[in-house]
């Protein structure tokens, strides 16, 4: 499952010294300057096992030889799944053998620039929307149009997602998921709650499972992305979606009361947080959840993978109404897929490879292998979908609105270098409001130029 992330490496040399400094005399989820270096072994494990073939400029031709296929999915049923794909297209396509270079997630995440301009592989992992669009316009991603020309069932939408500046696709979409409020159905029908529409209704049910002996909402920051989504939730429910796309996009003023709102109303929330998250990975505060000792967890639904065995005990509702004004028919699910290199060994393969992986199905092989995440290709088959996947593909389709993630909505350097920190310093310390909005406005200044 893919989550949000950074291009540090490359990144750095865009954001003012002032901004840096400030990075670098913390303590965070990117360890210092360590995430600004690729190693060899990385470099090594992500470029070996490609080689050409015959008709490789164009996509034209047949296919043979072998694919490399850098992979970010290294939790177990993500790999899986990775895996459950390759197989079936090496069954369809004789020719061509896939090898797959597994590469920790965060680890991918934080190197990946270096390992785009050093010897890539020729298909690897990434994001829609603002991440995709980044690396094109760099020059570190290969035009996959043609292969978009053969994709029956793919919508608009996707195509959107998936199209850079110039107009030419960079993406294909396996999949997405959406963000929400997850809960098991067992604890809530044994203590008789009822799903929260407002923002009251969520703070009266989590005192209610404080009283009950139950942490009411699960939390863990340690990796620094986890959190962006319960700003996003909040942001999205006090001011709206297209203030919330603008602001992402560095048109508004981060030390304004419609930001300060935000934080005023996370620090209310955080009394029925799960306390110490900054030394609690996702996986931990799903453990929690897990058994049975926290009553909610706001996180992606690859969530899911926690619980092996007990999906059918999962369930999900949307982030409460805070401002009825604004309503909540706006919500997240973020979209993962592949991406070619722009000078990829072995074009042809890839292009196949890539083909397979946006068909109806490629994508039919991977949500069977990977229930927590929803295909990408509309006519994938949902016959076998479990009871989660088959509502978070109505929840996302009712949405009238639909955000992809704060680091994969604005600048990737602005989301790693400013608000992982600025969002575990509140964390922290949720009382000096006036004092961090100010703060991330000045640096919002240094990095978008206004």
């Amino acid at each position: 499952m893919s989550r949000p992330s950074s291009e540090d490496a490359y990144l750095a040399s865009l954001v003012p010294a002032s901004v840096q400094a400030q990075r670098f005399s913390r303590r965070n989820l990117l360890v210092g300057a360590g995430a600004f270096a690729v190693t060899p072994a990385l470099l090594a494990a992500c470029s070996s096992g490609s080689s050409t073939t015959a008709a490789s400029s164009s996509g034209g031709g047949a296919a043979t030889g072998t694919v490399s296929l850098g992979s970010n999915q290294s939790d177990a049923v993500p790999k899986a799944a990775v895996a459950a794909v390759v197989d079936a297209f090496k069954k369809d396509n004789a020719g061509l053998d896939v090898k797959v270079n597994t590469v920790d997630h965060n680890t991918f995440q934080e190197q990946i620039n270096n390992y785009l301009q050093g010897s890539p592989d020729d298909v690897f992992a990434w994001f829609a929307g603002y991440r995709m669009r980044f690396f094109a316009s760099k020059g570190l991603a290969g035009d996959i149009s043609d292969v978009w020309g053969n994709l029956p069932g793919m919508s608009d939408a996707m195509k959107k997602s998936s199209t850079g500046d110039d107009g030419k696709q960079y993406f294909v979409p396996s999949s997405y998921y959406p963000w929400a409020m997850f809960y098991r159905k067992s604890v809530w029908a044994a203590k008789g709650y009822t799903v929260p529409k407002t923002l009251e209704e969520l703070m009266t049910l989590g005192r209610k499972m404080k009283a009950d002996g139950l942490v009411p909402i699960a939390f863990g920051d340690k990796d620094g992305w986890p959190a962006m989504g319960t700003f996003d939730q909040i942001n999205l429910r006090v001011n709206g979606y297209d203030f919330h796309v603008s602001l992402m996009a560095g048109k508004e003023d981060w030390a304004g009361d419609k930001v300060k709102k935000v934080f005023d109303t996370w620090r209310g929330l955080l009394e029925i947080h799960q306390a110490d998250s900054l030394g609690r990975t996702w996986q931990e505060a799903a453990q929690s959840l897990q058994k049975k000792e926290s009553g909610m967890y706001l996180l992606g639904s690859f969530l899911a993978q926690q619980f092996k065995g007990e999906e059918d005990d999962l369930d999900f509702f949307n982030f409460p109404e805070i401002d009825a004004a604004i309503g909540a028919d706006a919500i997240e699910a973020p979209i993962d897929g592949y991406m070619m290199a722009k000078k990829p060994k072995n074009e042809a393969g890839a292009k196949k490879l890539l083909g397979y992986i946006g068909s109806a199905a490629g994508q039919d092989v991977l949500v069977k292998a990977d229930p927590s995440v929803v295909a990408a290709n509309g006519k994938a088959s949902t016959a076998a979908y479990t009871a989660l996947q088959k509502k978070s593909a109505e929840f996302v389709a009712s949405a009238k609105s639909i955000a992809q993630f704060l680091d994969r909505d604005t600048r990737p350097d602005f989301a790693s270098t400013v608000m992982i920190p600025a969002i575990q310093d509140f964390i922290k310390t949720p009382t000096d409001v006036d004092g961090l909005v100010k703060k991330i406005q000045a640096q919002k200044v240094s990095i978008f130029g206004s």
